[in-house]
């Protein structure tokens, strides 16, 4: 069955234009940085897109579909519910929603008073900075604000990614203890992974390869700290709705 024609297009005969006809909307990157996590409920997926009003949400999600960037499936009994998830076209955008976590990461300063915040936000960014350090396997990443973990493949094989919440049971990971001015100063290259570990800013446990490989230097015993007085008022700063931690969101990713 053919598509139906977009509603709107820039109708230019080029690349960048096509993309936009696509993701340009507002909220359609946003949507799909919650979707790179893994399929989500609607309900999930409107919890975390703080200010989206379920109209646009319903209808940019549809427009999804039509472009063939997410599906919508139906799970099994007796969950019977209802999940979105990227196609393998939707999840190609990981490395253009990276790319940009790194163009506004500078802008990061400090969070508004009507920011709010989500720890798996801070996914993106620090992918691809463990990913530009070298960093392989499983990494799950505990902050104030809640908990995700990232995967990343070994010589390239395999496709990077991560989760909100820790990592599947049974997985060897590496568990990266820190604060959000900590990840932040990280994700942007201003702190270097080796130097915030020697410091205490960042407490590293588990049997993962990252885990194995500084195992023979810890760091000092302290507890994890901000890189500076105004990183390290990032998590107390926000003012957005409370933080969803493990344990409210767990449930939410098993509908």
């Amino acid at each position: 069955m053919p598509r139906p024609p977009r509603r709107r297009s820039y109708d230019q005969y080029c690349a960048v234009a096509r993309a936009l006809d696509s993701v340009g909307d507002r909220w359609t990157l946003l949507i799909v940085r919650e979707l790179l996590a893994g399929p989500r409920r609607y309900t999930d997926l409107h919890a975390d897109l703080p200010g989206v009003s379920t109209d646009v949400l319903a209808s940019r999600l549809k427009d999804m579909e039509r472009d063939g960037l997410a599906a919508r499936r139906r799970l099994p009994a007796p969950v019977s519910a209802y999940v979105y998830e990227l196609t393998e076209r939707g999840r190609a955008l990981l490395p253009l929603v990276g790319a940009l976590a790194e163009w506004g990461a500078p802008a990061l300063d400090g969070p508004r008073p009507t920011d709010a915040v989500r720890a798996h936000w801070f996914a993106v960014p620090l992918l691809r900075r463990l990913e530009a350090a070298g960093v392989t396997g499983t990494v799950d990443v505990r902050l104030p604000e809640g908990e995700f973990h990232l995967r990343l493949a070994p010589d390239g094989s395999g496709a990077p990614g991560y989760g909100d919440g820790p990592a599947p049971a049974g997985v060897p990971v590496a568990r990266l203890e820190l604060d959000g001015g900590t990840c932040l100063a990280v994700s942007r290259g201003d702190l270097g992974l080796e130097e915030a570990v020697r410091d205490g800013r960042i407490r590293v446990s588990g049997s993962g390869p990252l885990a194995v490989a500084w195992a023979g230097d810890p760091g000092p015993a302290r507890e994890p700290r901000g890189t500076s007085r105004d990183a390290g008022e990032l998590v107390d700063a926000s003012c957005g709705p409370p933080s969803r931690g493990g344990e409210e969101r767990g449930g939410g990713r098993r509908p």
